[in-house]
Parts: structure tokens; sequence; C-alpha cells
């Protein structure tokens, strides 16, 4: 029996709906492919609140009890106990508002820095853009910094019917400009230390704690007024320190705005995200070999 095999030449000119193409600029973004993914992000975000809540009791409700927690220990230990200086405010309101910016910027940090070792199967097996897999980190996170934004309101709204001397200011503007550079910021580390833990695994143990550490080098527990003059300049090099200063500052009248700090922490920003961009694209073409 002789089967005959026909093949079939297509034209020159045949139309595709998609062409896969090595990476040539490592400054492409292939923003045009992560707008027709789109639907792929959405999937992402909506897997990373699933497997992260699933088989638990409480659910999302963690969204509330891990910073109410934190602020509850943090008052206690650093208000009560160590009676550090909080700008005159209450201490369950200063902490909560340095909590709730710092957490979200250390999510999207911590997650983004492992999202290549964490996603290996993924990319190896199916074509997506990859810059879909750290953008459904930040843009997840940012759900769940809304959610402890509106219990970090009504904690303002609480302190405001009792008459608590704090008022916003017109800084208060700049909170998505604040908001959109700590899920930069957090976006272009991450992307670098993740292109980083596909050869040296021992980065992803020391994010872990590192990002504690830098906590504490940030005005999260203190107000930068209170530093020691000797060690101020440490903290303003930390472009964290503006941002949450700003948030402070925008929203209950105290902190230690300036412009100029706003603009350091923009291009430190800045420049993290351009060198994660490239590290990014150049490691993506070769990970799965050493992941």
């Amino acid at each position: 029996m002789v089967i005959k095999q026909q093949v079939k030449k297509y034209p020159e000119d045949e139309q595709w709906d998609m062409v896969i193409e090595p990476y040539n600029n490592i400054f492409d973004l292939k923003l045009k492919d992560v707008w027709q993914y789109r639907d792929l992000l959405w999937l992402l975000v909506r897997r990373d609140f699933v497997s992260f809540y699933k088989q638990t009791i409480l659910g999302p409700l963690w969204f509330f009890i891990q910073p109410l927690l934190t602020t509850i220990m943090f008052t206690f230990v650093f208000g009560r106990l160590a009676g550090i200086s909080t700008d005159g405010l209450p201490p369950a309101l200063f902490y909560m508002a340095g909590i709730t910016a710092w957490n979200y910027f250390a999510d999207c940090l911590t997650k983004t820095s492992t999202v290549f070792k964490d996603n290996a199967n993924i990319f190896g097996k199916v074509y997506f853009p990859r810059l879909i897999m750290p953008l459904s980190i930040v843009v997840s996170n940012l759900v769940r910094f809304g959610v402890q934004f509106l219990l970090f309101l009504v904690v303002m709204l609480y302190y405001g019917v009792k008459g608590t001397p704090f008022h916003p200011t017109w800084a208060i503007a700049l909170f998505p400009i604040v908001v959109i550079l700590m899920a930069t910021l957090g976006l272009g580390a991450g992307m670098i230390i993740s292109a980083m833990t596909t050869k040296y695994r021992d980065l992803a143990f020391l994010i872990t704690f590192g990002i504690q550490l830098l906590m504490y080098a940030t005005t999260v527990i203190y107000p930068l007024s209170a530093a020691p003059a000797k060690y101020k300049w440490l903290l303003v090099l930390n472009p964290m320190t503006a941002l949450i200063e700003t948030f402070r500052y925008g929203f209950l009248g105290r902190g230690s705005f300036s412009w100029v700090s706003l603009g350091y922490s923009c291009g430190v920003t800045f420049v993290l995200m351009i060198v994660g961009i490239i590290i990014f694209n150049k490691v993506e073409k070769n990970f799965v070999d050493t992941v």
C-alpha cells in the first residue's frame, strides 16, 4: 500500500496571526504583545489570589489582619517601650501609614525577585511575553495595597472624629505618582535580582531577610526628623524614604517633604527600571538552561 502525502504550499503573502522572533533589541519590551496577552495578565493575577489564600480559614481577611497586627506590635515595641517619636501623631496612625506604603514596595520586590525561578516550568513550555509575569505581580499587589489603604483611611477617619490634630495637605495630589514610583522601584529592582538568581540561588535567601533589614533604613518606624544628623544622609540615600515621607505629608500633614528628595527617588527609580529591563531581556533568552 502506497501512502501519498500531499504537501500544501502556502503563498508568500500568507497572513499570520503571530510571528515569534528572537529578541534583537534588549530595550524592546514587546508592549504590543503584552497588550494582546492582557487576558493572561488577569488570569495570573487571579491565580495569585487563589493560590495564596487557598485552604486558609480567614482568606482575604489576611489583607486586614497583617497590617493591623504589625501596627499593634510597632505601637507597643517602638512607641511605648522604645519611646520613638512619631512627629506628634498617634503611633497607630503613624505606623499604619508607613506599613501600608512599605508593604506594597516590599511585596513587589520580593515576589518579582524570584519570578524566573518560580515560573521556570511555564517559561520553558509555552510562549508569551515574559514581562507579563512581573507585571501580574505588581497588579495583584496593587489590589492588596488598595485594601490596606482603605484600612488606613478608616484609621484616619477614626482619629479625625476623635479630634486628633492632623490635616491632609496639597501633597495628597502626588499620591498616584508615589504609588507608581513604589511599583516601578520594586519592579525594576526585582527584575535585576530575579535575573541574578538564575545563577546565584543564594540571593533568593538574602532578599528574604534583606528586605526586613532595609525597612529599618527607611522611615517606617520613625520620622526622618527624629534621625540623628550624622546618619540622616544614609536614610536620604534610600529612595523609599522620600516616598514614605511624601505619603505621610500628603495624608497627615507631617513628614519631611522635599522636592529634591522626591526627584532623587524618581531618578533612582528610572535608572533601576532601565537596568532591570536590559538585564531581564538579556537573561530571558537563555535562563531556562541555567535555572
